[in-house]
């Protein structure tokens, strides 16, 4: 195999932190290479490098044996390196051919443009038709608009982050076959994920960042996803034993809870009927944009309802707001991290403050008492072992992973009788993914009544007591989720809602 992209000892520091220190590996034509790595690991400064949008403080790269050193993205593209990334940069009042032709340095004609989009996709088995209204389609059809908008600039090189985060196991199957077919004709592909058995079935080499730098090199399918994992955390990974169910009193009941959208493109809640005990962990499976954002509105309080559609125990909720419920002991974390969850420019110890104020008793009498918002602040970051200098760091200097860990942390140590909790270990590596699914678990030991909405049904199948898929806004009837299959979850994911029923 003949090397397109070589990385030469290549170095990034910010203040305060070396993200990247002295990488070097190659990337072979016609290569699925995975990066992997903890949370802060290196990962995304690395890639930005790769595809113009930060510039290395030391280290050279080389494409197909010429200098390489993208000053921008669109010079990138040029050379034939494109990225899609984990966010979404479309516009849902715009159409796939109008969507893709803002993201092309020189796109064509519309009618030679749609001609174009209808026949590369038909080729990669990702179709699409280039009139479609981006806000009427599902999250894996606008993930296929962002792929084919890459393969019309004809890319040598393809980064893709987290690409499977949002898909069903269908539709991962269509997106595999897609780059295997991309691999066969030539185009390598730098594969990040943190779902370690995709990394076993797809890639063909991978390389291990620790703390900025390389420190392993495989062979995925020689390896187990258990090796892999301590590859990233130069150590063993804990393996916690599941515990037993034993469902206490009924701790919250939703009856009948229809939800208007307020978002043309949003979902509305129809129907939406369950009851939570103490202990139990319903996961809610499917496809983002089935209305999971509004499902953790209305429970949250940000949104409201009648007063009886939901209960906490038997105090009827509906109408309250979030201060209200959370005093009560409901308390929630969406799936936005950074703006919903937590806010950017605010320090730790502020972002602490700002949902463990009631609980903790962070303000008495209206004065914040700081020393004790720090010391919540820094219990989070020790219980939960958020990678941070301190707790006077604001927000948005914490990798994504780290500020989830430190959003699941705030909200798990005030205790809640019920926790709501929206893509719980979206984007974080297995060792951050296994001690907060385990702290989700033991808070429920403990009698708190925990429900998961996500879209990784490896971590549902893994955590939960009891099971259900929202589609379309519709709930599906919760159902014991041992002996569910993947192939009967993706189904109802699809919209067939009383496919697996077998309770």
């Amino acid at each position: 195999m003949t090397v397109l992209l070589e990385i030469e000892h290549l170095s990034k520091s910010y203040p305060g932190v070396k993200a990247n220190d002295d990488i070097s590996f190659t990337i072979q034509e016609g290569e699925i290479h995975a990066l992997l790595g903890e949370n802060g690991a290196g990962k995304s400064t690395l890639v930005k490098m790769i595809y113009g949008l930060v510039k290395p403080d030391e280290g050279a790269m080389t494409l197909s044996g010429a200098a390489y050193a993208p000053a921008k993205p669109s010079v990138a593209r040029g050379s034939g390196v494109s990225m899609v990334f984990q966010h979404f940069s479309l516009f849902e009042a715009l159409t796939v051919a109008e969507n893709i032709t803002l993201g092309m340095d020189d796109a064509p004609n519309r009618k030679e443009l749609s001609e174009k989009i209808r026949e590369v996709s038909q080729n990669y088995g990702l179709p699409l038709d280039p009139d479609r209204m981006i806000g009427d389609m599902s999250v894996g059809e606008r993930q296929r608009v962002e792929i084919i908008r890459c393969l019309l600039q004809n890319p040598r090189l393809l980064i893709m982050d987290e690409p499977t985060s949002v898909l069903t196991p269908q539709e991962v199957d269509v997106l595999f076959g897609t780059l295997r077919k991309l691999s066969a004709d030539g185009v390598a592909i730098l594969y990040i994920s943190h779902k370690l058995d995709e990394i076993l079935a797809l890639c063909d080499h991978a390389t291990i960042l620790r703390m900025g730098k390389v420190v392993d090199t495989c062979t995925p399918k020689e390896e187990t996803a258990k090796s892999l994992a301590e590859m990233m955390i130069g150590g063993e990974l804990e393996i916690h034993a599941a515990t037993e169910f034993n469902p206490g009193a009924e701790a919250l009941l939703v009856a009948g809870l229809d939800l208007p959208s307020r978002d043309p493109f949003g979902t509305s809640l129809k129907d939406l009927t369950f009851t939570l005990r103490k202990g139990e962990i319903l996961g809610i499976g499917g496809v983002a944009g089935n209305g999971q954002d509004e499902v953790l509105a209305v429970l949250s309080g940000e949104e409201k309802v009648a007063a009886d559609m939901i209960r906490l125990g038997a105090a009827p909720i509906g109408d309250t707001g979030p201060n209200q419920r959370r005093e009560m002991g409901l308390l929630s974390a969406p799936e936005e991290r950074l703006g919903h969850a937590a806010a950017p420019m605010m320090s730790l110890v502020q972002n602490a403050l700002l949902t463990g104020k009631i609980r903790k008793s962070l303000a008495p009498r209206g004065v914040v008492n700081y020393r004790k918002t720090a010391e919540f602040a820094q219990e989070i970051i020790s219980g939960f072992d958020v990678r941070t200098p301190g707790v006077h760091v604001a927000a948005k200097a914490l990798s994504g992973g780290n500020l989830q860990k430190f959003v699941i942390g705030r909200e798990v140590l005030q205790d809640p009788e019920v926790l709501v909790v929206n893509q719980p270990t979206w984007g974080v590596d297995a060792a951050a993914a296994a001690s907060i699914r385990q702290a989700l678990r033991q808070l429920a030991a403990k009698g708190a009544a925990v429900i998961v909405i996500s879209q990784d049904l490896d971590e549902l199948m893994e955590m939960s007591d009891t099971f259900a898929v929202l589609s379309e806004g519709r709930l599906s009837k919760p159902q014991p989720a041992k002996g569910l299959t993947i192939e009967e979850i993706g189904l109802m994911m699809g919209g067939d809602l009383e496919g697996a029923a077998h309770a």
